[in-house]
């Protein structure tokens, strides 16, 4: 889904190296998950039930970076 490379790529590019390791298995553990429902969490439509995923989608729709 395009949207989401829009916002995913360039956080994965200019922030992967500086997140914790826990959050970058939460990355990888949010990229398992439909798209659909990755889509929703950045729009904010739905919030993640878990606290690691919950900060980390914030992280992701607080960051502004383009491709």
């Amino acid at each position: 889904m395009l949207e989401l490379e829009l916002k995913l790529v360039p956080f994965v590019r200019d922030c992967f190296a500086q997140l914790s390791a826990q959050e970058q298995v939460t990355y990888e553990a949010i990229l398992a998950e439909e798209d659909w429902q990755i889509f929703d969490w950045l729009q904010q439509k739905e919030v993640p039930e878990d606290k690691p995923t919950k900060e980390l989608i914030n992280k992701i729709v607080q960051y502004h970076g383009c491709l």
